[in-house]
C-alpha cells in the first residue's frame, strides 16, 4: 500500500528543514515525524534525511525523491483546500477574458452581487483556457468560436463588429470604406473579425494603410478613443464608449458583420452547484438585456448614418 501519510510527513519535513517545525505545522510531536520518515526510508530502502543537530538535510536520494513528489503533494494539498473551501462556503471562481472583464462584466457585476450577497466571487482575468480537470475554476467566459467538445458551451450574446474612432479623427458617417486607408488602422490581432475580411464584406480591397497592432481588444479600443486611428471592434466590448460618444462609426452603411465570440463554458456537472446556476442564469438575463439595449442603440445610430 502506498504510504501516503509518510510521504506527506517527509514532504513537510523537507520543506521546513526541521523535524520540530514540521511537527508544529502538522500538529504532532517531532518523534512522530521522525517515525514516519524512518518508516518511509525502510519502505524505499534508502536514507532520505540526515540529522545535523536540530536541523535536517536531504541526502542525494532525498533530493531526487522530493523533486519528483513535491508537485503532486502540493497539488493534492491545493485540491483538498479547494474542495474543503468550496463545500463550506459560497465562493464562486470565475475565469474571464481581460477585455470582457473590464469592458462589459465589471460595470454589471454589482447587480449580481446585490442579488446574491451570500456568494463570494473571485474573478480570474486571463486568456488562458481552463483545464477544469486540474483547476479549481467553477465557470469560464471564454473567447473563441465555441467549439470545445465535452463542455457545456453557451453564447453570451451576438455581437456586431464596426469600424470606430474618436469623432475628432473622423466624423460619424463621413467616410466611405475605401477612404479608411487615409487613417491608421488599428488591428486587434486575436479578434475573430479582421480588417481584410471587413473590407471584403464592404466590397473593396484592403488599403496599404499605416497600422498598429494590439493583442488585447481593450488596448485597441483605448487606442481608438485616444485618436490613434480606426479600430475594428465588437459592440459588446465598446458599447459604453459608443453610447457616451467617445467612439463613433465613421463609415456610412458599413457591412453588418455579426459573430458570437464570448461563451459561458464549464463541465455540465458544474451546474449542480447552486452558485454556478445562479451566475449562469444572471448572465443569460444580462446578455438578453444587452442585446435589447444594443439593438435600440443601433437603430438610433441608423437614423443618422444608415448604419444597419
Amino acid at each position: 500500500m502506498l504510504p501516503l501519510r509518510a510521504i506527506a510527513v517527509f514532504h513537510a519535513a523537507a520543506r521546513a528543514g526541521s523535524l520540530t517545525r514540521a511537527a508544529q505545522e502538522l500538529g504532532v510531536t517531532p518523534s512522530a515525524v521522525s517515525q514516519q520518515v524512518s518508516a518511509l526510508e525502510v519502505q524505499l530502502g534508502t536514507a532520505l534525511l540526515t540529522r545535523q543537530g536540530r536541523r535536517i538535510a536531504l541526502t542525494e536520494a532525498g533530493e531526487r525523491y522530493l523533486e519528483m513528489i513535491a508537485p503532486h503533494v502540493e497539488r493534492i494539498e491545493e485540491a483538498t483546500r479547494y474542495v474543503r473551501g468550496s463545500l463550506s462556503s459560497g465562493s464562486l471562481i470565475l475565469r474571464v477574458t481581460p477585455t470582457l472583464a473590464t469592458r462589459w462584466l465589471l460595470p454589471r457585476l454589482p447587480r449580481f452581487l446585490d442579488a446574491h450577497p451570500e456568494i463570494e466571487l473571485r474573478v480570474d482575468a486571463t486568456n488562458e483556457p481552463t483545464d477544469f480537470a486540474r483547476e479549481g475554476v467553477d465557470l469560464e467566459i471564454r473567447h473563441g468560436e465555441g467549439n470545445w467538445p465535452g463542455l457545456l458551451v453557451e453564447a453570451v450574446a451576438e455581437e456586431r463588429f464596426l469600424p470606430v474612432c474618436a469623432p475628432a479623427l473622423a466624423a460619424p458617417g463621413s467616410l466611405r470604406a475605401e477612404e479608411l486607408g487615409r487613417h491608421r488602422l488599428i488591428h486587434s490581432v486575436k479578434s475573430q473579425v479582421q480588417w481584410a475580411g471587413w473590407f471584403a464584406e464592404a466590397g473593396t480591397t484592403m488599403p496599404q494603410a499605416r497600422r498598429v497592432l494590439f493583442d488585447r481588444s481593450h488596448m485597441a479600443i483605448d487606442a481608438a478613443i485616444a485618436g490613434m486611428g480606426i479600430a475594428l471592434e465588437s459592440t459588446l466590448m465598446m458599447g459604453d464608449a459608443l453610447r457616451d460618444g467617445r467612439l463613433a462609426c465613421p463609415v456610412a452603411a458599413p457591412p453588418a458583420i455579426r459573430r458570437r465570440t464570448q461563451w459561458l463554458v464549464c463541465p455540465a456537472d458544474r451546474l449542480r452547484r447552486r452558485r454556478v446556476r445562479a451566475f449562469v442564469d444572471w448572465m443569460r438575463a444580462e446578455g438578453a438585456r444587452w442585446a435589447t439595449d444594443s439593438l435600440e442603440e443601433l437603430k438610433q445610430t441608423a437614423e443618422n448614418l444608415d448604419c444597419t
